[in-house]
């Protein structure tokens, strides 16, 4: 289901991809689209969007109400195309798709390091140095700290997972033994 609907969002991604570059407000939109994401995330307003007795204008009415300032002109033309073809539902991929075209364009990169301990300021600026050489492009780096690891790093960027944690060097000693 998940990559069906990520099938289905991602024309309405490029397009909307297309106009913030065409328009240069690449930063702009990806903000917008963060806020619409979240708006359709919520529980009363998906509730209010699967209503059958609204129409495709009254929903995409309500969306923009309820975001309220947040959205440009073009970004509520945007939000009418999506409600016409039954679509606002999808605005959470199209955020995620658009994320990544943009990523492509600036020649960058999103990378989650899980790590037993805070990384320093230097040991993030070290990882990010190596992995942009070894990606060809500009990392950045969210970490967060998960001390079920004992020790070591988890690094994920979009397919890529490397698992130099002592955890999961303990699950393939494990693995190797009972094989």
């Amino acid at each position: 289901m998940m990559a069906e609907s990520i099938t289905i969002a991602r024309p309405y991604a490029k397009a909307a991809f297309q106009a913030a570059k065409d328009s240069q407000a690449l930063t702009e939109w990806s903000e917008m689209l963060g806020y619409a994401s979240a708006v359709a995330a919520d529980e009363n307003v998906e509730t209010i969007l699967d209503h059958p007795a609204l129409t495709s204008e009254q929903k995409a009415q309500f969306f923009i109400d309820v975001c309220g300032e947040n959205l440009t002109d073009s970004v509520k033309n945007f939000i009418f195309v999506l409600s016409e073809n039954n679509r606002l539902g999808l605005v959470s991929d199209i955020a995620e798709l658009f994320e990544r075209y943009k990523a492509l364009l600036e020649q960058s990169i999103d990378v989650s390091v899980e790590s037993a301990f805070e990384l320093s300021d230097a040991q993030s600026e070290k990882l990010a140095q190596a992995l942009s050489k070894k990606l060809d492009r500009k990392v950045v780096i969210a970490s967060t700290v998960n001390q079920e690891l004992i020790g070591g790093v988890i690094i994920r960027a979009n397919d890529l997972v490397i698992d130099a944690s002592v955890r999961g060097k303990i699950a393939k000693l494990a693995e190797a033994i009972s094989a």
